[in-house]
Protein backbone atom coordinates (compact mmCIF):
# COMPACT_ATOMS: atom_id res chain seq x y z
CA UNK A 1 0.00 0.00 0.00
CA UNK A 2 1.37 3.42 -0.98
CA UNK A 3 1.13 6.72 0.88
CA UNK A 4 -1.25 8.03 -1.78
CA UNK A 5 -4.39 9.40 -0.17
CA UNK A 6 -7.99 8.56 -1.04
CA UNK A 7 -11.08 10.71 -1.40
CA UNK A 8 -14.53 9.12 -1.50
CA UNK A 9 -17.35 11.15 -3.04
CA UNK A 10 -20.75 9.96 -1.86
CA UNK A 11 -23.30 11.28 -4.33
CA UNK A 12 -20.88 11.79 -7.21
CA UNK A 13 -22.63 13.56 -10.06
CA UNK A 14 -21.89 15.72 -13.06
CA UNK A 15 -21.58 18.98 -11.14
CA UNK A 16 -19.94 19.24 -7.73
CA UNK A 17 -18.88 15.58 -7.53
CA UNK A 18 -17.14 15.66 -10.90
CA UNK A 19 -15.26 18.85 -10.06
CA UNK A 20 -14.20 17.63 -6.61
CA UNK A 21 -12.97 14.36 -8.12
CA UNK A 22 -10.89 16.27 -10.67
CA UNK A 23 -9.57 18.73 -8.05
CA UNK A 24 -8.40 16.07 -5.65
CA UNK A 25 -7.26 13.79 -8.47
CA UNK A 26 -4.90 16.53 -9.69
CA UNK A 27 -3.48 16.62 -6.18
CA UNK A 28 -2.62 12.94 -6.44
CA UNK A 29 -5.58 11.45 -4.59
CA UNK A 30 -7.12 8.13 -5.48
CA UNK A 31 -10.81 8.66 -6.16
CA UNK A 32 -13.83 6.57 -5.16
CA UNK A 33 -17.10 7.53 -6.83
CA UNK A 34 -20.35 6.52 -5.17
CA UNK A 35 -23.81 7.04 -6.67
CA UNK A 36 -26.92 5.09 -7.53
CA UNK A 37 -26.45 4.89 -11.33
CA UNK A 38 -23.68 2.62 -12.69
CA UNK A 39 -24.07 4.28 -16.10
CA UNK A 40 -23.55 7.75 -14.66
CA UNK A 41 -20.51 6.57 -12.75
CA UNK A 42 -19.02 5.02 -15.89
CA UNK A 43 -19.46 8.30 -17.76
CA UNK A 44 -17.82 10.24 -14.96
CA UNK A 45 -14.93 7.79 -14.77
CA UNK A 46 -14.40 8.22 -18.50
CA UNK A 47 -14.23 11.99 -18.24
CA UNK A 48 -11.78 11.73 -15.35
CA UNK A 49 -9.65 9.28 -17.33
CA UNK A 50 -9.39 11.88 -20.11
CA UNK A 51 -7.75 14.12 -17.51
CA UNK A 52 -5.35 11.38 -16.44
CA UNK A 53 -7.25 10.68 -13.21
CA UNK A 54 -8.02 7.10 -12.29
CA UNK A 55 -11.17 6.47 -10.29
CA UNK A 56 -13.12 3.45 -9.11
CA UNK A 57 -16.90 3.40 -9.02
CA UNK A 58 -19.08 1.90 -6.32
CA UNK A 59 -22.78 1.88 -7.30
CA UNK A 60 -24.87 2.15 -4.15
CA UNK A 61 -28.19 3.38 -2.83
CA UNK A 62 -27.21 5.61 0.08
CA UNK A 63 -30.70 5.39 1.56
CA UNK A 64 -29.92 1.73 2.31
CA UNK A 65 -28.46 2.62 5.68
CA UNK A 66 -27.61 -0.93 6.70
CA UNK A 67 -25.31 -1.24 3.66
CA UNK A 68 -23.22 1.87 4.40
CA UNK A 69 -20.68 0.19 6.73
CA UNK A 70 -19.99 -2.56 4.18
CA UNK A 71 -19.74 0.07 1.43
CA UNK A 72 -17.04 1.90 3.37
CA UNK A 73 -15.24 -1.41 3.94
CA UNK A 74 -15.39 -2.22 0.21
CA UNK A 75 -13.88 1.14 -0.70
CA UNK A 76 -11.10 0.86 1.85
CA UNK A 77 -10.30 -2.72 0.85
CA UNK A 78 -9.59 -1.56 -2.70
CA UNK A 79 -8.19 1.93 -2.20
CA UNK A 80 -6.93 2.00 1.36
CA UNK A 81 -8.16 4.19 4.18
CA UNK A 82 -10.53 7.00 3.23
CA UNK A 83 -8.70 10.23 4.04
CA UNK A 84 -11.37 12.63 2.79
CA UNK A 85 -15.08 11.91 2.38
CA UNK A 86 -17.53 14.26 0.70
CA UNK A 87 -21.26 13.65 1.11
CA UNK A 88 -23.12 15.56 -1.59
CA UNK A 89 -26.14 13.38 -2.35
CA UNK A 90 -29.59 14.92 -2.79
CA UNK A 91 -33.00 13.34 -3.43
CA UNK A 92 -33.80 13.57 -7.13
CA UNK A 93 -37.45 14.34 -6.42
CA UNK A 94 -36.93 16.92 -3.66
CA UNK A 95 -38.72 20.25 -4.02
CA UNK A 96 -39.46 23.34 -1.97
CA UNK A 97 -42.80 23.83 -0.27
CA UNK A 98 -44.15 26.58 2.01
CA UNK A 99 -43.70 25.68 5.66
CA UNK A 100 -47.45 26.09 6.17
CA UNK A 101 -47.99 23.30 3.63
CA UNK A 102 -45.18 21.01 4.77
CA UNK A 103 -46.37 17.56 5.82
CA UNK A 104 -44.44 15.19 8.02
CA UNK A 105 -44.70 12.54 5.31
CA UNK A 106 -42.71 14.71 2.87
CA UNK A 107 -40.07 15.53 5.46
CA UNK A 108 -39.86 11.83 6.23
CA UNK A 109 -39.31 11.04 2.53
CA UNK A 110 -36.26 13.32 2.16
CA UNK A 111 -34.67 12.69 5.55
CA UNK A 112 -33.13 9.27 4.74
CA UNK A 113 -30.75 10.84 2.22
CA UNK A 114 -30.37 14.33 3.68
CA UNK A 115 -29.97 13.39 7.36
CA UNK A 116 -29.84 9.70 8.14
CA UNK A 117 -27.31 8.72 5.47
CA UNK A 118 -24.64 11.30 6.42
CA UNK A 119 -25.07 10.38 10.09
CA UNK A 120 -24.64 6.68 9.32
CA UNK A 121 -21.67 7.42 7.05
CA UNK A 122 -19.95 9.47 9.72
CA UNK A 123 -20.54 6.63 12.18
CA UNK A 124 -18.75 4.27 9.78
CA UNK A 125 -15.87 6.64 9.05
CA UNK A 126 -15.05 8.16 12.43
CA UNK A 127 -13.49 5.15 14.19
CA UNK A 128 -10.85 4.72 11.48
CA UNK A 129 -10.14 8.42 11.12
CA UNK A 130 -9.87 8.93 14.87
CA UNK A 131 -7.58 5.96 15.32
CA UNK A 132 -5.30 7.28 12.54
CA UNK A 133 -5.41 10.79 14.00
CA UNK A 134 -6.37 12.36 10.68
CA UNK A 135 -9.19 12.61 8.18
CA UNK A 136 -11.87 14.95 6.87
CA UNK A 137 -15.60 14.48 6.40
CA UNK A 138 -17.49 17.25 4.58
CA UNK A 139 -21.21 17.49 3.90
CA UNK A 140 -22.38 19.68 1.01
CA UNK A 141 -25.97 20.85 1.06
CA UNK A 142 -28.21 23.83 0.30
CA UNK A 143 -28.32 27.27 1.85
CA UNK A 144 -31.69 26.64 3.50
CA UNK A 145 -29.85 24.46 6.01
CA UNK A 146 -28.57 27.63 7.61
CA UNK A 147 -30.76 30.48 6.25
CA UNK A 148 -34.55 29.96 6.26
CA UNK A 149 -36.49 31.36 3.31
CA UNK A 150 -40.25 31.92 3.37
CA UNK A 151 -41.97 29.63 0.90
CA UNK A 152 -38.90 27.38 0.58
CA UNK A 153 -39.23 24.76 3.29
CA UNK A 154 -39.04 20.99 2.84
CA UNK A 155 -35.40 19.91 2.50
CA UNK A 156 -34.31 22.75 4.81
CA UNK A 157 -35.44 21.24 8.13
CA UNK A 158 -33.74 17.93 7.30
CA UNK A 159 -30.52 19.69 6.29
CA UNK A 160 -30.66 21.87 9.40
CA UNK A 161 -30.80 18.74 11.54
CA UNK A 162 -27.72 17.44 9.70
CA UNK A 163 -25.93 20.74 10.31
CA UNK A 164 -26.64 20.49 14.04
CA UNK A 165 -25.15 17.00 14.04
CA UNK A 166 -22.10 17.96 11.96
CA UNK A 167 -21.25 20.98 14.10
CA UNK A 168 -21.49 18.90 17.26
CA UNK A 169 -19.44 16.08 15.76
CA UNK A 170 -16.76 18.56 14.70
CA UNK A 171 -16.19 19.65 18.28
CA UNK A 172 -16.02 16.07 19.49
CA UNK A 173 -13.50 14.71 16.98
CA UNK A 174 -11.31 17.76 16.38
CA UNK A 175 -9.07 16.91 19.37
CA UNK A 176 -8.36 13.57 17.62
CA UNK A 177 -7.06 15.33 14.48
CA UNK A 178 -10.24 14.79 12.44
CA UNK A 179 -12.05 17.59 10.60
CA UNK A 180 -15.81 17.61 10.06
CA UNK A 181 -17.46 20.50 8.25
CA UNK A 182 -20.03 21.70 5.73
CA UNK A 183 -20.34 23.53 2.43
CA UNK A 184 -23.68 25.30 1.94
CA UNK A 185 -24.45 26.07 -1.71
CA UNK A 186 -26.90 28.89 -2.33
CA UNK A 187 -27.15 28.59 -6.11
CA UNK A 188 -27.78 26.20 -8.97
CA UNK A 189 -24.60 24.32 -9.87
CA UNK A 190 -23.46 24.44 -13.48
CA UNK A 191 -23.53 21.05 -15.24
CA UNK A 192 -25.35 19.43 -12.33
CA UNK A 193 -28.19 17.00 -12.92
CA UNK A 194 -30.48 19.38 -11.05
CA UNK A 195 -29.76 22.27 -13.38
CA UNK A 196 -29.97 20.07 -16.48
CA UNK A 197 -33.34 18.73 -15.32
CA UNK A 198 -34.62 22.25 -14.63
CA UNK A 199 -33.66 23.41 -18.10
CA UNK A 200 -35.16 20.31 -19.71
CA UNK A 201 -38.43 20.91 -17.88
CA UNK A 202 -38.53 24.47 -19.21
CA UNK A 203 -38.04 26.07 -15.80
CA UNK A 204 -36.92 29.68 -15.78
CA UNK A 205 -33.54 29.67 -14.04
CA UNK A 206 -32.46 33.24 -14.82
CA UNK A 207 -33.72 34.38 -11.43
CA UNK A 208 -31.49 31.88 -9.62
CA UNK A 209 -27.77 32.49 -9.03
CA UNK A 210 -25.51 29.97 -10.75
CA UNK A 211 -22.17 28.81 -9.38
CA UNK A 212 -19.20 27.18 -11.08
CA UNK A 213 -18.63 23.71 -9.59
CA UNK A 214 -14.88 24.20 -9.90
CA UNK A 215 -15.14 27.08 -7.44
CA UNK A 216 -17.03 24.81 -5.07
CA UNK A 217 -14.37 22.11 -5.50
CA UNK A 218 -11.66 24.60 -4.56
CA UNK A 219 -13.63 25.39 -1.41
CA UNK A 220 -13.92 21.70 -0.52
CA UNK A 221 -10.15 21.44 -0.96
CA UNK A 222 -9.59 24.42 1.35
CA UNK A 223 -11.93 23.03 4.00
CA UNK A 224 -10.22 19.63 3.95
CA UNK A 225 -6.66 20.96 3.90
CA UNK A 226 -6.69 24.25 5.82
CA UNK A 227 -9.35 23.28 8.40
CA UNK A 228 -9.62 26.84 9.66
CA UNK A 229 -13.45 26.97 9.75
CA UNK A 230 -16.24 24.46 10.16
CA UNK A 231 -18.46 25.65 7.30
CA UNK A 232 -18.49 27.78 4.17
CA UNK A 233 -21.25 29.43 2.14
CA UNK A 234 -20.97 29.86 -1.63
CA UNK A 235 -21.71 32.15 -3.27
CA UNK A 236 -20.99 34.39 -0.25
CA UNK A 237 -24.03 36.04 1.29
CA UNK A 238 -24.29 39.81 0.74
CA UNK A 239 -23.44 41.84 3.79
Amino acid sequence: MTDQKTIAIFGAGTGLGASVAARFGREGYKVALIARSPTGLDLLRGKLAEQGIEALSFPADLTDLTAIPSLVQAIESQLGSIDVALFSANPADAYFVPAADLKASYLQSVSPLLTWAPVELAHALMPGMRSRGDGAFIVADGLSAIVPFAGMSGPGPAMAATRNYVMTLHDEVQPDGVFVGMLHVGAMIENSTGMVAALAAGMVVDSFPVVDPNMLADEVWRLASERDRTEAILPPLPH
